[in-house]
């Protein structure tokens, strides 16, 4: 069906990059330095939602980056009772992403998938994360070696779904949108952002969100073979 792609992009949080687990390591540190005594697991019950809000916010340029990082551990604290001047969310918001990188387990099997897939396509990144984060997150997690490019909303002055964002990948990549395959978790951001440049789509469904039924969905990063 797809025989004519030779290159394939990727999402890195929530696709390949197990968000989830490793944020939730880098709260443990952040709660054990800061003396938090709340309960993690009923925290992350408050923040995640809140952290998926902000995130969707900060992609329409509606905040900044730093009204993200302040507004996600305010706004959760809140719902304990707990409040914090700006200077101390500052300084957990820092210690949260310098801790973030140094968990990095993956989705199970996606080291096996890359590993298919490298010696016949050409692989890259496009993420909306920030450019310095998703750099330590690939170096130090071991993906990078699988990667030819790596475009980064930061880099770029863009997110997902703006159409910018995959031109600039596409233009460093070398590739043409109908040889291209863009993998990723977001539906807005990533699925219809590349459709839109005429990317074909495969949609992860980490989130178990209803869609159309004629895009193309995987449940594990393996059966991207299978569409392929």
């Amino acid at each position: 069906m797809r025989g004519n792609v030779k290159h394939i992009f990727f999402d890195l949080d929530h696709t390949l990059w197990d968000f989830d687990r490793n944020s939730k390591l880098a709260f443990e540190a952040l709660f054990r330095h800061y003396d938090i005594n709340l309960e993690l697991d009923k925290f992350l019950e408050v923040y995640e939602p809140i952290n998926y809000a902000y995130w969707a916010k900060f992609r329409v340029e509606e905040i900044s980056k730093l009204d993200l990082r302040r507004g996600r551990l305010s706004d959760s604290f809140a719902q304990f009772g707990w409040s914090f001047s700006n200077i101390e969310l500052d300084a957990m918001a820092e210690f949260y992403i310098e801790e973030l990188p140094k968990n990095n387990h993956l989705f199970d099997g996606v080291i096996q998938a890359l590993e298919e897939l490298h010696p016949n396509y050409d692989l890259h990144i496009i993420t909306n994360g920030f450019h310095n984060v998703q750099h330590n997150k690939l170096n130090q997690s071991g993906l990078i070696q699988y990667f030819n490019t790596i475009t980064t909303s930061e880099e770029v002055g863009l997110k997902k779904p703006n159409p910018v964002i995959f031109k600039k990948a596409l233009e460093k990549a070398k590739a043409k949108p109908g040889e291209s395959l863009m993998v990723g978790d977001t539906f807005e951001a990533d699925i219809l952002g590349a459709e839109a440049v005429g990317m074909y789509t495969l949609f992860y469904n980490y989130w178990s969100v209803a869609v159309p039924p004629h895009y193309d969905i995987i449940d594990n990063i393996q059966e991207i073979k299978l569409h392929l």
